[in-house]
């Protein structure tokens, strides 16, 4: 078997996991929708019957103060259990095994009802906590076996109690946020007695034929965090309280290192999963930015865990353990850590999702049902949104006909993928380009089809998919041999030199000065990037924080933009801190409130905050939004039926998200 660790059963003892996957826990909003538990019970049971040993659900509080904001999904209560049983008979139908993790957010809890060992405000919320008394902790802990308890009887195989992440167990454990001086504080076996009594109680409760996996901190990434040797006490006294599995949680929401994002390695932080192996005798899972079988063979193969975790995979592609099984990598639609439609989501109350696959979360809304009428096809562009509608109307069983103007297909993910940090943007591409194949599209490359042709062929339908044209800028200079566009430096490959201005600050101008900034654009190996951004391999500092080892640009680069305002303020809610602190570590120069004069053999001429500057440059890069390109729609005569989607249709605010949603949303109904 090609992948033989990760798909061997697991003995926990008083039963048996089918391999070594677990999907990990994540916040999908579908609890607080009305009628969310029947949309979770699909989703669940999807991920369920694609063979995934076993499922973390999204957080549930044990009480309403501990909800991640007001309305939140909690489990206090005989009625609400009930509510629960919809998602554990589905996924027992499929043969799964599914735990609920009981999740109390602690100072992250976006209510003024939010509660703290200490009442220290997070740099992430507006709300300042109330300080739990005595008796409050006491009946918290009740609350927690209370949730397990519910757990047990609305039919989960056993729960996940979040340890980590900056959520309230954590608050306790570490000096940062615990400045208590009662029995609940000061030294660390006092700190750590809250998670002790909370995993001891609830397995006092439920019996010992059922799954506690505890998340534990291994690394907080914050200062006064805990140290190494406190992790190895705590894991110890964990096991000891009755956890059946400890779960690896990596860094808090408000550490300023990214965990999950692109930018991370693959596979970045097993090797303190693996510095834990050994300290005790139950299985240990490995986390974070995992997402191939090749990623999670290796770190089981390197004796890293026991188990691994993967999250947004299975919002990727919920038959990524099947299609392992079935030696059907290469069909496996990847995770590529963009955030975009799942933590960006949820962190904004919207429902998760994902951006190279919409149905995710949308399952009982959104199906590609084979079809009972085949029509005759044509989709014009292929990039991610022709992509999308191609594959999706081939597998429905149409026939379909792809015409692209260039030597390759991918469209803008072409220059995604070259940006650091975005290398995984080519997992996409190669996806869709299986699919072409497995489903019989006939691909025409570098063929921009004349109307006349398209007209002569007889479809049924055309799918217009020519996406967007770089925005053209008006200024004096403007044709000057120093200016070009963002195409011409990540696609056609256009020499750069030394200093660069780069006009505009969106997501493209982002993605350019990152470009440009790296003196080497291979991804970056773990160490590096742990030397890049802080975090102490060696642990000799609780917390495992150290000085960043910042490189500065090899190029001096100045990003630009006509409105008011920090940059980025428009990035992702989730990765847009990343992508303004990677350039900040650059030394890259950023000017707002810019008027654009006049480019000439000397440099830029602009203005901004009403003083002139001329910037010694030698190109300015224009990346001043797009516009679409549709040279097909209004003179096109057919009988059939013409559909425009992505940034063909619409180019203000244009991401893949929207383009390949369209593009499934259209597929599915033609």
């Amino acid at each position: 078997m090609k992948y033989s660790k990760l798909l061997e059963p697991l003995d926990i003892g008083f039963t048996q996991l089918k391999n070594r996957v677990i999907m990990g826990s994540m916040h999908t909003m579908l609890e607080e929708i009305p009628g969310g538990n029947k949309m979770a019970a699909a989703f669940y049971a999807e991920r369920a019957k694609g063979q995934v040993g076993l499922i973390v659900t999204g957080g549930i509080a044990p009480n309403v103060e501990g909800g991640v904001a007001e309305g939140s999904g909690k489990l206090t209560n005989q009625e609400e259990a009930e509510h629960h049983k919809i998602i554990t008979e589905a996924v027992h139908k499929e043969g799964g095994k599914i735990c609920l993790q009981i999740l109390h957010t602690g100072r992250y809890a976006y209510s003024p009802k939010a509660v703290a060992p200490s009442p220290i405000q997070a740099p992430i919320n507006m709300f300042t906590p109330r300080e739990l008394t005595h008796e409050d902790i006491e009946q918290t802990i009740s609350d927690y076996i209370r949730c397990a308890k519910l757990s047990k009887e609305a039919g989960y195989d056993g729960v996940e109690v979040m340890g980590s992440e900056g959520y309230l167990i954590n608050q306790f454990i570490v000096r940062h946020t615990n400045k208590r001086s009662d029995q609940w504080g000061g030294a660390y076996a006092n700190r750590i007695q809250f998670p002790i009594r909370i995993v001891k109680g609830i397995r006092e409760a439920v019996g010992d034929d059922f799954i506690i996996i505890y998340r534990l901190s291994m690394l907080d990434l914050i200062k006064d965090g805990s140290s190494w040797d406190e992790v190895v006490i705590l894991a110890k006294e964990i096991e000891k309280a009755g956890a059946t599995i400890i779960n690896t949680g990596i860094g808090w929401h408000e550490a300023r290192i990214p965990t999950i994002g692109s930018v991370v390695p693959r596979g970045g932080f097993a090797w303190v999963t693996k510095r834990l192996m050994g300290e005790v005798n139950i299985p240990l899972v490995a986390t974070n930015r995992i997402n191939t079988p090749e990623i999670a063979e290796k770190i089981l193969s390197e004796g890293c865990s026991d188990m691994v975790s993967m999250a947004r995979p299975f919002l990727a592609d919920s038959q990524f353990v099947q299609k392992a099984i079935d030696d059907k990598a290469d069909e496996i639609n990847t995770c590529i850590a963009c955030n975009q439609a799942c933590l960006d989501h949820t962190f904004t109350m919207q429902r998760c999702s994902c951006i190279v696959n919409p149905r995710a979360c949308f399952e009982t809304e959104l199906n590609y049902l084979p079809t009972i009428s085949p029509k005759k096809i044509a989709v014009i562009g292929g990039g991610p949104a022709g992509l999308a509608a191609a594959s999706i109307c081939a597998e429905r069983g149409h026939e379909v006909h792809l015409y692209e103007a260039q030597s390759k297909l991918g469209g803008q993910f072409n220059m995604a993928k070259v940006i650091p940090g975005k290398e995984d943007y080519a997992e996409t591409i190669r996806y869709y380009s299986k699919m072409m194949e497995k489903f019989g599209v006939e691909v025409f490359l570098n063929t921009k089809i004349e109307i006349k042709n398209l007209e002569d062929l007889g479809y049924d339908e055309v799918v217009i998919a020519t996406g967007v044209n770089p925005r053209k800028l008006e200024f004096e200079g403007i044709d000057h041999s120093k200016v070009l566009s963002y195409r011409d430096v990540l696609l056609n490959n256009k020499e750069v030199g030394e200093k660069v201005a780069i006009v505009g600050a969106g997501g493209i101008g982002f993605d350019v000065a990152e470009y440009l900034s790296h003196a080497d654009e291979k991804p970056m190996k773990t160490n590096q990037y742990m030397e890049e951004w802080g975090v102490d391999m060696d642990y000799s500092n609780p917390g495992a924080t150290a000085l960043p080892n910042e490189t500065p640009s090899p190029r001096k680069i100045y990003l630009l933009k006509r409105s008011p305002g920090k940059h980025g303020k428009n990035l992702g809610k989730t990765t847009g801190w990343i992508h303004r602190l990677s350039l900040q570590k650059k030394k890259v120069e950023m000017f707002s409130s810019c008027e654009y004069l006049k480019v000439s053999d000397e440099g830029f001429l602009i203005r901004s905050a009403d003083n002139e500057k001329l910037l010694d440059v030698d190109n300015i890069i224009i990346c001043a939004g797009q516009e679409s390109h549709d040279p097909y729609s209004t003179a096109l005569n057919i009988s059939g039926n013409v559909h425009v989607i992505g940034g063909a249709k619409n180019a203000k605010g244009l991401d893949a998200k929207r383009a390949i949603k369209e593009a499934a949303e259209l597929a599915a109904r033609l």
